[in-house]
């Protein structure tokens, strides 16, 4: 690691520090700079702002996320409704308690949806390659026949985008929510493979 990036991964954990206790509206660029014992102006060196730093967090924790799904998408001894079912699942669950467990967590993510909307068509699209490469390896398998791929995956992350991020779309208690998702999810797979009967989804509560 660069010096550079090593500066940078500390002014990242000094942040998370800050936000996770004060909160991102009430922490500054120049109290993030007094903890990593340098000048405000040397910090906006390594980043021009506080949601850039932010941004950084964020990505840091979504990269985790995406290799996680990743493994999800082609896990062995699988049918493809499981893997997507345990894919759209892990999202929700995994957004859900990391919101109730920390809600300055959903002030951050709540700051940047608002003031980079494209951050989230970035996440979007890196999960529409997961979801492209679950297909791919159901066609191989003779599972789902689909003639356009991303456009299907497209319309799988419309239909969900509610599990996403729960709290910002409802008050819904986990195993309501997975109820929910677990109907839509039968919909659609129904969708991509009629007449096949479902497996997946049995765990959701009622």
């Amino acid at each position: 690691m660069t010096e550079k990036n090593t500066v940078r991964c500390q002014i990242v954990e000094a942040a998370k520090k800050r936000f996770s206790h004060f909160g991102y509206a009430k922490t500054t660029m120049a109290e993030v700079a007094a903890d990593c014992s340098m000048s405000p102006g040397n910090l906006y060196r390594f980043f021009p702002g506080k949601l850039d730093i932010a941004e950084s967090i964020a990505t840091e924790d979504y990269e985790k996320h995406l290799e996680a799904l990743r493994k999800l998408a082609v896990a062995p001894n699988r049918t493809a409704r499981e893997r997507l079912h345990d894919l759209l699942f892990e999202e929700l669950r995994r957004t859900y308690h990391k919101l109730e467990k920390d809600p300055r967590a959903y002030e951050m993510a709540t700051v940047i949806a608002h003031e980079r909307p494209q951050y989230a068509n970035w996440m979007l699209a890196n999960e529409r390659k997961i979801l492209v490469q679950l297909f791919d390896e159901a066609e191989q398998r003779g599972e789902f026949a689909i003639d356009d791929k991303e456009i299907t995956a497209e319309m799988i992350q419309s239909a969900t985008m509610k599990f996403r991020y729960p709290q910002l779309w409802s008050k819904l208690t986990l195993p309501k929510l997975e109820r929910e998702l677990d109907g839509v999810l039968k919909l659609l797979v129904n969708g991509l493979c009629p007449g096949q009967t479902s497996s997946a989804g049995s765990e959701a509560a009622a």
